[in-house]
């Protein structure tokens, strides 16, 4: 069985370059309740990219990314 020709494979490692290259922000909240009373949330905010692509973004937009440290 053929794939068609609009699909194409790409690599585990072409998959990471391109998210380290372009960056990826991974947003989520979980809350744990009982008896619709909050127990526990947790809130989750993850900032993927390489560090050549954060200093570019910084250099940029300095007021935007002033938030990100460099350390």
């Amino acid at each position: 069985m053929q794939e068609p020709s609009s699909q194409k494979k790409i690599t585990l490692l072409e998959t990471i370059d391109r998210v380290l290259d372009k960056g990826v922000v991974i947003a989520g909240d979980i809350t744990i309740s009982v008896a619709d009373v909050d127990l526990i949330y947790l809130g989750l905010r993850l900032l993927l990219s390489s560090v050549e692509t954060i200093n570019t973004l910084k250099q940029d937009e300095p007021e935007r990314y002033r938030e990100v440290s460099s350390s």
